[in-house]
């Protein structure tokens, strides 16, 4: 018998699908869904489910412990909280007063998160170990291929994004013809490729580069690519996208990808160690 699964969503169509997988393999569930993120159109009576801010951490652990839920998922992305999102319980209070400084950057927090949740006695675990199919193949994933200055950029991306995320960062990049048009920071991938827009050069497009930080855990914020992400590729002028293969999501691989062979767009899966040395230094 399959482990309960507590699902912490945020925003996209990730935690939906999430949901449906669970329902199609009958696998017993329970959603936390994160107010001001979480889509409502699918969070409907028949799902089983509770709404709280992010501040109300506390209020989620208990309800899942209620639940008897032994696993857990977080997955969705999670807009910079307001204020009032972050008036926080008694024990998620309890909770930042423990990592204290830890909590400068992302992954110090959702780190420090997940072992706050194994206390509880649940197994925090990865989205790829209940859906793999979501992760990134190898190599040319539609029909378009990179010509020589897009694979020069996507090295140059590579060494890049890999040395941003060993600071915690970042996990894209965009460059057109050797030049880093943007760097991604707390705006997210979206607003990067959209800003990059702005910037780009004549002559041939730019890459985005978007890879897993070196030292993130797989079980949380993968970097996730899907039918969006080509629209604003598109917009912005760019021709090509390189993913961190199996280490990355794809949303809607089949729309994604038709999209990225109408709009003339590569999309292609790496490996950086092909580009990098064990120190992080380019090959």
């Amino acid at each position: 018998m399959q482990r309960k699964l507590g699902i912490i969503a945020g925003g996209g169509s990730i935690p939906k699908m999430l949901v449906r997988h669970c329902q199609q393999t009958g696998r017993e569930f329970f959603v936390l869904a994160i107010e001001g993120n979480a889509a409502k159109d699918f969070l409907t009576d028949d799902i089983p489910h509770q709404w709280i801010r992010i501040g109300q951490a506390g209020t989620g652990f208990k309800k899942f412990a209620d639940e008897k839920v032994q696993d857990v998922v977080m997955i969705g992305t999670i807009r910079r909280p307001s204020l009032a999102d972050l008036v926080p319980d008694l024990r998620t209070a309890a909770f930042f007063a423990k990592i204290g400084a830890r909590s400068l950057g992302d992954d110090g927090i959702l780190r420090a998160l997940v072992k706050e949740i194994e206390s509880e006695g649940m197994r925090v675990c990865g989205i790829h170990e209940v859906m793999s199919d979501l992760l990134v193949k190898n190599g040319i994933l539609g029909k378009i291929k990179p010509d020589k200055q897009a694979l020069a950029d996507i090295s140059r991306g590579v060494e890049v994004a890999w040395t941003l995320g060993q600071l915690d960062v970042g996990q894209s990049v965009v460059v057109q013809q050797g030049l880093v048009l943007g760097v991604e920071g707390i705006e997210g991938t979206d607003e990067l490729i959209r800003r990059c827009g702005e910037y780009r050069r004549k002559g041939p497009g730019g890459v985005l580069v978007k890879l897993r930080k070196p030292e993130q855990d797989m079980r949380i914020d993968l970097p996730t690519f899907g039918p969006k992400t080509v629209e604003r590729a598109k917009e912005a002028g760019l021709r090509g996208i390189a993913l961190h293969t199996e280490n990355g999501l794809i949303v809607d691989e089949e729309e994604a990808i038709k999209l990225a062979n109408k709009y003339g767009l590569f999309v292609m899966g790496i490996n950086p160690a092909e580009y990098l040395d064990l120190n992080g230094a380019k090959k």
